[in-house]
C-alpha cells in the first residue's frame, strides 16, 4: 500500500475476551457486512483490548478476527507513531465526546497503512463502556479524492470546450449577418463608388468568417490551404467563365486562431488586388497564389501576368494597399512589390512564430 514501510509488530498477551454486548440482529448484522471497516474496543485501561472487528477491518489488516479479538489496540499502530494516543482517547470518552484522528495501522503482513479514525464513546444498558471504531483507509480517500478532481477537471473543461464553441459559432453567425448587411446596402448605394466599397468591405468581413467557419473544432487552428482553394473559388465566382484561371499553390500550414484573421485578410486582399486590377477590359489570364515554409519563415506570393502595375498606376494611398501594407507589419512580415513582366508580383515574408508551425 502507498506510504507503506515494513517494520517489526509489537505483540501483547491476549487478555480474556469480553462478551460482544447483545444487539439487535439487523444492526449486527449490517455492521458485520459493512464495507467500512469498523472496530469496538472495551473503554478499559491500559490498552483498550478489542472485542469485535468486521470483514472490512480484518481485510484492511489483514489480520483474521481471532487474531485481534481480546488483543489490547496498540499492537494495531505503528510503534511511535500512534497518531491518535490512548490518553487523548480516554480523555476524550471520560467526556463522552468522539475522538478523530489518523493512525498508522499495523498489517499482518509487516506493512504498515495510513487509516482516518473516528472513535464515538458507546455505554451499553449493564454501563460497560467501549469505544466504537471507524476507520477510511487513508490511501483510498487519496484515491477517491484525486477520481474526484480529475472528474471535476474534466467536466470544466467540456464546460469550456462548449463555451469556446458556442462563442465561435455566434463570432461567425454575427461576421455573416455584418456580410449581408453591407451586400445589401450596397445594393442600394447612390451610385458606383459607394456600392464598390460596400461590397469589397462585404467581401473582407466575409474572409474574417471564413476563420471562423473552417478554424478547428478544439484549437480554431486554420489550415491555409484549405481556405486558400476556397477563396480562389469563391474570387472566381464573381468572374466570367474561362477569362481568369486561379491556381494554389498553398502547403497544409495550420495557422493559429490568435493570427489566422490578420493572416486571412493579407492573402485575401492580394488575391483581389490582382484579380480585379491586373486583367482590364475583359484581358483574360493568370493568377498563382503560393505559400510555403522557407528558411524557417513563412513565404506567400500572389502573382499575375496582368497588365503590371505601372499600366494600372494604383494610388499608393488607396485603402486596399495601404491595409495590405498595414496587416504585413502587424504580422511581423516583409512585403515586396515585383513587376514580373508581364504582370505584377507580391511577396511576403512572415515569421513562422506569426503563421503557425
Amino acid at each position: 500500500m502507498a506510504g507503506a514501510a515494513r517494520r517489526s509488530i509489537r505483540t501483547t498477551e491476549k487478555r480474556p475476551r469480553a462478551a460482544v454486548p447483545r444487539a439487535d440482529e439487523t444492526f449486527a448484522a449490517a455492521i458485520r457486512a459493512s464495507g467500512v471497516p469498523m472496530l469496538l474496543a472495551e473503554a478499559r485501561p491500559p490498552g483498550y483490548p478489542v472485542a469485535f472487528a468486521n470483514e472490512a477491518f480484518c481485510r484492511l489488516t489483514g489480520h483474521a478476527a481471532d487474531e485481534i479479538l481480546g488483543r489490547d489496540c496498540p499492537f494495531l499502530q505503528e510503534a511511535g507513531n500512534g497518531g491518535l494516543p490512548l490518553a487523548h482517547l480516554r480523555a476524550a470518552l471520560s467526556r463522552g465526546e468522539e475522538a478523530r484522528g489518523e493512525v498508522r495501522l499495523a498489517r499482518k503482513d509487516g506493512m504498515f497503512v495510513g487509516a482516518a479514525v473516528s472513535v464515538s464513546p458507546v455505554r451499553v444498558a449493564s454501563g460497560t463502556r467501549y469505544a466504537f471504531a471507524v476507520f477510511t483507509d487513508v490511501a483510498a480517500r487519496e484515491d477517491d479524492d484525486a477520481a474526484g478532481s480529475r472528474a471535476a477537471l474534466q467536466a470544466a473543461l467540456e464546460h469550456r470546450t462548449e463555451l469556446l464553441h458556442e462563442l465561435d459559432h455566434r463570432a461567425k453567425n454575427t461576421l455573416q449577418v455584418i456580410a449581408s448587411l453591407l451586400m445589401l446596402r450596397a445594393r442600394r448605394g447612390p451610385d458606383a463608388a459607394t456600392r464598390a466599397i460596400l461590397d469589397r468591405m462585404a467581401e473582407r468581413v466575409g474572409a474574417l468568417a471564413a476563420v471562423q467557419r473552417l478554424g478547428g473544432p478544439d484549437d480554431g487552428c486554420l489550415d491555409l490551404r484549405v481556405f486558400a482553394e476556397e477563396m480562389a473559388g469563391e474570387l472566381l465566382a464573381g468572374v466570367e467563365p474561362g477569362r481568369i484561371t486561379v491556381s494554389v499553390e498553398v502547403e497544409p500550414i495550420l495557422v493559429p486562431a490568435a493570427k489566422a484573421g490578420p493572416l486571412v485578410l493579407l492573402l485575401h486582399e492580394l488575391a483581389v488586388n490582382a484579380i480585379r486590377h491586373a486583367f482590364p477590359d475583359g484581358r483574360r489570364g493568370n493568377v498563382r497564389i503560393a505559400a510555403a515554409r522557407a528558411d524557417g519563415r513563412l513565404a506567400l506570393e500572389v502573382a499575375d501576368d496582368g497588365v503590371g502595375l505601372q499600366a494600372t498606376n494604383p494610388p499608393r494611398d488607396g485603402f486596399g494597399l495601404s491595409l495590405i501594407a498595414m496587416v504585413a507589419r502587424q504580422l511581423g512580415g516583409v512585403l515586396v512589390w515585383d513587376e514580373a513582366r508581364p504582370g505584377t508580383r507580391a511577396q511576403v515574408s512572415l515569421p513562422l512564430d506569426a503563421a503557425g508551425a
